[in-house]
């Protein structure tokens, strides 16, 4: 009688690579596919920002200079903060479903996923930020004195970096309430301590120094640049180069903390 080898009949485990650009382009196209029947989450990503800057504009309808001091603020956190919501509760649905799963049973890793939730998010995202830029400079008259690009490029930042926030605390989530919960935990504290309100030199010191590591302090800051300078400044280098590493830092996590399934 003849022996069978050893490696008859088993399942290896198959190596993936840490990012594959066909597999992340996989899965941000299968993203957008599944977005595409869904209307609703669609209009809450390119719409309600768009309204809340109308909103806002005829709120201080009798004061446009207020407008032009926290419309250009605004108009970064408004994207920030939808992202985050839309793409927390879309990646814990993944996992509730039992979709992850599936999914990383393949050959696909972590940081494809991720990678590809945050390219498909990023496209979503740039459409949302050139809508409410535009709409905010030329249609709201927001008073800018330098280019609108560099507002635009401080936006789509900031709806990138609230895409890798949400795919971050979905994974401490265990449904999609406990995911709407962490918003006031990652994204409140960071709206009272990013100087939209004071500025933050004016904060008690030790809240002054929490919002030295707040990376929508930057994102206001960044802002605010673009609001009173022509040209492109340190400052204003500066606070894009901290927010695009704390976008990467947290997919980074993101990738690492990435659960299967629901526990």
């Amino acid at each position: 009688m003849t022996t069978q080898p050893a490696t008859t009949g088993t399942t290896a485990a198959i190596p993936v690579s840490a990012l594959n650009l066909s597999r992340t382009t996989a899965t941000a196209a299968r993203v957008l596919r599944q977005l595409r029947h869904d209307p609703r989450t669609i209009a809450l990503l390119l719409l309600i920002p768009c309204l809340m800057l109308v909103l806002l504009r005829y709120v201080f309808d009798g004061s446009p200079h207020t407008f032009d001091n926290i419309g250009a603020s605004l108009l970064g956190i408004f994207p920030l903060i939808t992202m985050f919501l839309v793409t927390s509760i879309a990646t814990l649905r993944e996992r509730t479903s039992g979709t992850l799963e599936r999914l990383l049973a393949m050959p696909l890793g972590k940081a494809d996923l991720i990678a590809g939730y945050a390219l498909a998010f990023g496209i979503l995202a740039i459409i949302q930020s050139a809508l409410a830029t535009g709409l905010a400079v030329w249609f709201l008259g927001l008073d800018v004195t330098g280019s609108p690009w560099l507002l635009l490029l401080v936006a789509l930042l900031d709806a990138l970096l609230g895409t890798a926030l949400g795919l971050f605390v979905s994974a401490f989530a265990a449904s999609e309430f406990q995911a709407v919960q962490f918003m006031p935990a990652v994204i409140f504290p960071q709206l009272l301590l990013c100087g939209l309100f004071t500025p933050r030199s004016e904060m008690h010191p030790a809240l002054e120094a929490v919002s030295d590591v707040l990376p929508m302090s930057y994102a206001v800051d960044g802002m605010n640049e673009v609001l009173h300078h022509t040209d492109m400044t340190a400052t204003f280098g500066r606070d894009v180069l901290i927010v695009a590493g704390c976008a990467l830092l947290v997919l980074a996590l993101g990738a690492a903390t990435l659960r299967r399934r629901t526990a």
